[in-house]
């Protein structure tokens, strides 16, 4: 099925698990793709593939095979093999996002499908495997490698105008950056860290321009037009197609429990850490009206407040000689988002200054839930007015 056509250069084409890009006039292509990648000329088409399931799908010896793997999906389209370069996902094709922004006479249009709830990683995060010249061996001390878990951003980015190589290069880069940008605003989280995440282990990118005689443009930074349509166009795709596939939304996000999912936060161990703050009758409303609470914009602030500072002790901003003072006003924070009693300020940091005595991911969810149980029972003081945490 035609989906669009940009700029009388590519169409667009839907077919079952495929989108593929078809050049109407000879396109220079760079990519991440294991067959076809590279910078090449000639090719007729890119395409992205669902070439699995996201959960309890395993792809099969095949897809270790990159040239028969690009055979076997081409083929079916009528689609020349070695004049494509292809990509492959789990993410479902019925979700990619189609995109496209304009400046006079220069347009940037992307096709991005993405899945990041499983395999959104951070740039520096553990590795799990190490490339040798027979094959990859496990760092994970199972001694069999594993198949990367299901979660991928793929990008096709289509470019009106000729490129230099070296432009067509910081494409790229642009869109790299605006991609991770895009996952901040919506605070993905690691999955291998305690970090945010940048991206996912499996990210693919494909990026085309017109390949003829001519002015070429030179630059793709930040500071030119074309720098500015790769940032806008990619992030308001990344965000698009996340939004279909994991139903990941900005208002989505408002959750002060996903703002703590990367230091080991459950919901069964929340609310078993908050309730052991508090007595039966107290833990009991609170375990019934959790969701209520987290989802509280007051609270999901005053969390996100909290988790942002200890980034800033994590990434050395903040010297850790004032980890207690600046904590236990943060937590203190918390506390009132949730009694709404502010003028117990005070009374808040001094208790929690107490608990905010180290760091460690531990540590810090433990004084989490000692702030919420405590304006929890602010909250509602007519329960019982026993503050265990004031015993600890």
């Amino acid at each position: 099925m035609h989906i669009i056509t940009w700029y009388n250069g590519v169409k667009i084409h839907r077919a079952d698990k495929i989108i593929y890009g078809q050049f109407l006039q000879p396109h220079l292509v760079l990519s991440t793709c294991r067959a076809g990648g590279g910078m090449v000329q000639g090719l007729e088409y890119v395409l992205n593939h669902q070439s699995c399931e996201p959960c309890n799908h395993h792809r099969g010896a095949i897809h270790r095979d990159s040239a028969q793997y690009r055979a076997m999906i081409c083929k079916p389209y009528g689609l020349a093999p070695e004049k494509c370069a292809t990509m492959g996902t789990a993410a479902n094709m019925n979700h990619a996002a189609f995109v496209s922004r304009s400046f006079r006479d220069l347009t940037v249009s992307a096709v991005i499908t993405g899945g990041v709830e499983t395999n959104a990683g951070r740039a520096g995060d553990p590795a799990s495997v190490y490339e040798t010249v027979d094959g990859f061996e496990s760092l994970d001390g199972q001694g069999q490698v594993r198949e990367p878990k299901p979660g991928t951003i793929n990008i096709m980015l289509f470019i009106s105008h000729p490129l230099t190589p070296a432009a067509l290069t910081r494409t790229i880069m642009m869109a790299t950056e605006a991609k991770t940008a895009a996952l901040q605003e919506l605070a993905v989280n690691s999955r291998y860290s305690n970090g945010l995440a940048t991206g996912t282990g499996t990210d693919q990118i494909i990026v085309s321009a017109p390949d003829r005689d001519g002015f070429r443009l030179g630059w793709a930074g930040k500071h030119g037009k074309l720098g500015e349509l790769i940032g806008r166009t990619v992030m308001a795709g990344v965000k698009k197609t996340l939004a279909r596939q994991n139903s990941l939304t900005p208002r989505g996000q408002a959750s002060a429990k996903l703002h703590l999912e990367r230091f080991g936060c459950t919901t069964a161990t929340m609310l078993e850490g908050i309730a052991g703050f508090l007595i039966p009758e107290q833990a009991a409303l609170f375990c019934n009206n959790y969701r209520g609470i987290f989802r509280d914009p007051l609270t999901v602030a005053a969390v996100a407040a909290m988790v942002h500072l200890r980034d800033k002790f994590s990434w050395g901003v903040l010297p850790d000689s004032c980890w207690k003072e600046v904590m236990a006003a943060a937590a203190a924070q918390v506390a009132c988002s949730i009694s709404l009693r502010y003028e117990q300020m005070a009374r808040y940091r001094d208790i929690l200054g107490r608990a905010a005595k180290a760091q460690g991911d531990e540590l810090f969810l433990a004084l989490c839930w000692q702030a919420m149980a405590l304006g929890f029972i602010d909250k509602w003081p007519e329960i019982g007015a026993e503050f265990r945490g004031d015993e600890k």
